[in-house]
């Protein structure tokens, strides 16, 4: 007959000279319920390590019957990997049922632990390099610009002279333009305007006035007598 109760003592004797900082017997009648934390086997203390708590009861016939089991703590670990350490445990008590089974319990949970800090490491890495590249791409384009084909240029042209008559009108709406005629229009519509001046002269009211002053000094200059003026010259010459 199996003796369950001497294979649990024996069990825990070789958990805590194995795992002396990690284990803590939390009660030990009638069944040994412990803690055990887990860390990677080359564990350091950083910001990407992790480990997690488990707390396990023997219960009467282990190892024949599975030891119930608990994660109490994840540290540095999201909560969405305490199903999957939980499924991963009881894979292994499926393994090893009718054997003592908590030391490969934890040492398979150590593995574990280890391949998800580095698949997280790599995960982080991937994301970095996935923004550096997207930014780096970014960048370029910006020293790029936009390749121009016949389609986009032709386009361009309409967007733009549809601006820019639509500026031309606007500013002659704030700003528009004196209407008139010039003189000459004036004149041609007009033909009375050529005797303006004559029907003013002739106008018993109008009174042209002299300045007399203006030609006080004409005794003063010294003209010279036209008499050596050839007016007869029949080509107009002047001697």
């Amino acid at each position: 007959m199996t003796d369950h109760k001497e294979d649990q003592v024996n069990e825990i004797e070789a958990l805590e000279s194995i795992y002396p900082d990690e284990i803590e017997v939390l009660e030990t009648d009638p069944f040994h319920i412990f803690n055990v934390i887990i860390k990677p086997t080359e564990f350091e203390e950083t910001d990407e390590s992790a480990s997690c708590t488990v707390k396990f009861q023997y219960v009467q016939n282990y190892p024949d019957e599975a030891p119930v089991f608990e994660i109490t703590d994840l540290e540095n670990l999201d909560e969405e990997y305490e199903d999957i350490l939980n499924d991963f445990i009881n894979e292994q008590i499926s393994e090893n049922l009718g054997m003592a089974m908590v030391f490969t319990i934890v040492s398979a949970l150590q593995e574990k632990i280890a391949v998800i800090i580095e698949d997280r490491k790599r995960q982080e890495e991937e994301e970095k390099e996935r923004v550096f590249r997207e930014k780096e791409e970014a960048e370029q384009k910006k020293f790029e610009g936009t390749k121009v084909s016949v389609e986009t240029f032709l386009a361009w042209k309409l967007k733009f002279e549809a601006e820019v008559n639509e500026l031309k009108a606007q500013r002659l709406k704030d700003n528009p333009e004196p209407k008139g005629l010039s003189g000459k229009e004036m004149f041609m519509q007009d033909d009375k305007l050529d005797e303006s001046d004559m029907i003013f002269l002739q106008s018993e009211d109008a009174d042209v006035e002299v300045d007399e002053s203006l030609f006080q000094d004409m005794e003063d200059l010294d003209i010279e007598d036209d008499e050596g003026l050839d007016l007869d010259d029949s080509d107009g010459a002047v001697d």
